[in-house]
């Protein structure tokens, strides 16, 4: 069993913010793969199905993103998991928008999301780091994280959450390459291939620059000179 926690603030206030974008990845995986409808448990929401040969919880923490290592940590008791079990979709601000990135362990690097965890169920952990961007001074990180994402950022961010659903079975397995090669599949999918152009088409061939009607053809007879034409009459 493995249990896929995505990170956020419970309530339809937040539910667009960039901070939620880790409930939106465990949502959509739901939604496409034909999850249970969600039900309140550990301090939070689950939805329990398959992907692949692998049984996996969903897990959303209501107890606000600062304490969602107390949901976590008593979920992985629950089930008898340990840290390698469990795979966290988080917002990331050190990568540009729409990128995914794979890490286990490792610091917090000031997410409280990931220090109630690392407080809870240690650092051991796998991650999917989401990238959202970053408003460029530590000042405004707050508000950014914690407002809607813009219009402008519908189309990758629908385009993200397609290829995190597409790519979960892999995940799901412990296949981190191909997870991430499904991703960038959607959100640079291949160029359709050219069309062949057609063949064109071959030149007649031509006597003193004269198109022929084909091949073999006899050539036009050449005019007579009345002379000549009288010559013929005693042949």
């Amino acid at each position: 069993m493995k249990l896929f926690v995505g990170l956020g603030n419970p309530g339809a206030k937040y539910a667009r913010n960039r901070h939620n974008i880790g409930y939106m990845a465990v949502e959509r995986i739901a939604e496409d793969h034909g999850f249970a409808p969600w039900r309140a448990k550990f301090q939070g929401l689950v939805s329990e199905g398959r992907l692949g040969d692998e049984k996996l919880v969903l897990l959303k923490p209501e107890t606000f993103m600062n304490l969602s290592g107390q949901s976590v940590g008593e979920a992985m008791r629950f089930f008898k998991l340990v840290p390698g079990d469990i795979t966290v979709f988080h917002d990331e601000l050190d990568l540009a928008p729409g990128k995914v990135k794979l890490k286990t362990g490792g610091g917090h690097a000031g997410h409280n999301g990931l220090r109630s965890l690392h407080a809870h169920i240690g650092d051991s952990y796998h991650r999917v780091r989401l990238g959202i961007g970053h408003p460029g001074h530590k000042d405004r990180v707050a508000p950014y994280v914690l407002s809607d994402f813009a219009k402008a950022d519908e189309g990758w961010l629908d385009d993200l959450l397609r290829g995190i659903s597409d790519g979960a079975p892999h995940l799901a397995a412990g296949q981190g390459a191909k997870f991430t090669n499904a991703v960038g599949l959607r959100m640079a999918p291949p160029a359709p291939k050219p069309k062949p152009k057609p063949a064109a088409p071959e030149a007649e061939p031509s006597v003193a620059g004269v198109a022929v009607a084909g091949a073999g053809a006899a050539s036009p007879e050449e005019p007579r000179s009345p002379l000549q034409k009288l010559v013929d009459k005693f042949r």
